[in-house]
């Protein structure tokens, strides 16, 4: 206990960073081993080689630790995201490129932590600080595209929602199968949603819709 009292504020910092990483990399292992319903916060905690009370300085139970994988994963992909929208042309290079985008991402990460459904946390990981980001993200750039009449002027907020519900659902069926082909599911995501926008109801314009892209 002396030797951690007497750490430097950046080697305590370092420290922190270090276990919290260890639990997360152990967290993915053991959800795609065992499923989240049935992993148990210690089955984390032997794989990481910390002691039960530090675990618990850093997260309370296996949702906590479900939702900060979900708000990783959100956070490092919502720069690859942002630089789709600002290379997009209209709708559905939009739609290409950031769907292609998060294939590809989601395919990554299956082959450096194995294939898994996150289906099973679905109630933990949706509402993460950096997932409602991501859709905020989405939405922005679905209200700029309509506002530019590059797109029906259909609800927002159904159709960010329906878009991602899509492509997230999507996604984890494609990481399953065997050849992995992101094209292909590419190609079944950006055909449904262009082809349902149309037959949407219309909507008024909306107020305060976004006259630029975000961050540009």
């Amino acid at each position: 206990m002396a030797d951690v009292a007497y750490l430097s504020p950046g080697k305590r910092e370092q420290t922190k960073l270090a276990n919290r990483q260890a639990i997360l990399d152990a967290a993915r292992g053991v959800f795609r081993e065992m499923g989240f319903e049935a992993a148990t916060v210690r089955d984390i905690i032997r794989r990481t080689g910390l002691s039960v009370g530090a675990f618990y300085n850093y997260y309370r139970s296996k949702e906590e630790v479900i939702a900060a994988l979900a708000d990783d994963g959100a956070r490092r992909f919502r720069p690859i995201l942002h630089a789709e929208y600002l290379k997009a042309t209209d709708f559905e290079s939009y739609l290409r490129g950031a769907i292609t985008a998060y294939f590809e991402f989601v395919a990554a990460e299956a082959a450096s932590f194995g294939k898994t459904s996150t289906q099973e946390a679905e109630t933990y990981t949706r509402n993460t600080p950096e997932m409602l980001a991501v859709h905020d993200e989405v939405r922005t750039a679905f209200a700029e595209v309509m506002e530019r009449g590059g797109a029906p002027r259909v609800d927002i907020d159904y159709l960010t929602t329906a878009a991602i519900a899509i492509v997230r659902e999507v996604g984890d069926r494609m990481i399953l199968r065997e050849p992995l082909d992101v094209p292909a599911a590419t190609e079944f995501c950006v055909s449904l949603i262009l082809g349902g926008v149309p037959a949407a109801p219309r909507v008024e314009p909306m107020d305060g819709a976004p006259k630029g892209k975000p961050g540009a």
